[in-house]
Parts: structure tokens; C-alpha cells; sequence
């Protein structure tokens, strides 16, 4: 817990705000006759992935490295890529509420993401234009988690010092990032890790 409350959010979207249905990509790789896990296990590819986070290349053009490396024919893979990245996820209801309420109490919140060039229309999409009161974006930034840089850069989109900003993520490497960063963070494991949230900013049980 921290000393003293935090005074400022920034939270991760995928994994935290925005949920995947792992039932999509399954029944995609059933259907193509791809190994399970074969399409997001290719797009995690770091050598893939990087540059896509990066600003360095575009979605689509990151689709395509993908595309190229699945074991199946051109045609196939582009469209079995194709078909998997419509589901563009769903919104985890209790977090976008948490999201409201620390805003309602007085507290910016960032969105802190690793992103490619398709975040601002997901946002629309998925009605979390205006959720925020600031989003802070790899792609757009060019510099992505967890570098230096993107927090200190984040934490400035809020007009706070990095030990007042508590940090919400899913993943290992960008909440040791965001410590080394200064940061106070949590490595998000589900709703159960809502209440100590609310503690660490002194918000209401």
C-alpha cells in the first residue's frame, strides 16, 4: 500500500480494461487447420510485434508479417488473419466503472498502452472516447513499454510526478518498467485486485 494516496491513474487496455474472447482465434485456427494458439502466438512474435507497437509500422502492415508467417497459403492466411481481427474485444464493465470513479473523485486516469495506429477508432468502437483524460499511446509516442521514457512522458500527459501516478497492468515487463520509472504499480490479475485499488487512491470501499 502506498504511503500517502495516489493522486493519478494510468491503466493498461488489453488485459485490463479490454477483454479478448480466446473462443475467436480458436475457432479461426479450426477452421484453417492451424495449430492452437498459432495467430496470437505469431503477433506476440517480439520481431513482429515491436515495430507494430513501435509507430514504425502500421496494423495492417503488421497483419501482413503475420499473414506471411502462418504455414498456409497466401490467400488463406490473409483471409484467416483477416477474419480473426474483427473481433475488436469487449469491455470489462467493472473496470470501466472503477475507471469512473476515480476520475469522479478528483483523479486524472491515463490510458497507458502499447498500441498500433487502429487504438483511437477501438476506442470509439468500443464507446471509451472521453473515458480518459488522457491517452498515452506507444504508436503515437513512438517509444513503447516499458522504456523510461513512456512513463515519464505519461505521467506528464496527467501533470503528476511519477511517485504520486499508480500504474495498473497485466504484463510483468511493463510494471517492473514502470518501478524502475518510479511508478508505484500493480500487475493486474483480475477484478480481486479492484479493492486495493481503491485503497492506494483513497477512493470509498
Amino acid at each position: 500500500m502506498l504511503r500517502q494516496p495516489a493522486r493519478a491513474m494510468l491503466i493498461d487496455l488489453d488485459g485490463v480494461l479490454r477483454r479478448w474472447d480466446p473462443a475467436v482465434p480458436a475457432a479461426v485456427e479450426n477452421a484453417y487447420g492451424l495449430e492452437p494458439g498459432a495467430l496470437i502466438g505469431t503477433a506476440m512474435s517480439w520481431d513482429l510485434l515491436r515495430p507494430a507497437v513501435a509507430g514504425e509500422i502500421t496494423d495492417a502492415e503488421w497483419m501482413q508479417l503475420v499473414a506471411r508467417r502462418l504455414p498456409l497459403p497466401e490467400a488463406d492466411a490473409q483471409t484467416a488473419v483477416a477474419e480473426w481481427q474483427q473481433h475488436r474485444g469487449v469491455v470489462d464493465p467493472e473496470v470501466l466503472a472503477f475507471v469512473r470513479d476515480v476520475r469522479a473523485a478528483g483523479r486524472p486516469v491515463g490510458l497507458a498502452t502499447n498500441a498500433t495506429d487502429l487504438l483511437r477508432g477501438d476506442l470509439d468502437a468500443l464507446g471509451l472516447t472521453g473515458e480518459f483524460d488522457a491517452v498515452v499511446s506507444s504508436w503515437e509516442l513512438k517509444v513503447h513499454k516499458p522504456a523510461p521514457e513512456f512513463f515519464e512522458r505519461a505521467c506528464a500527459a496527467l501533470h503528476e510526478e511519477p511517485p504520486w501516478v499508480l500504474f495498473v497492468d497485466d504484463d510483468d515487463r511493463a510494471v517492473r518498467g514502470a518501478r524502475v520509472a518510479q511508478l508505484p504499480s500493480l500487475r493486474w490479475s483480475g477484478p480481486q485486485d479492484l479493492p486495493y485499488l481503491r485503497k492506494a487512491l483513497a477512493l470509498p470501499a
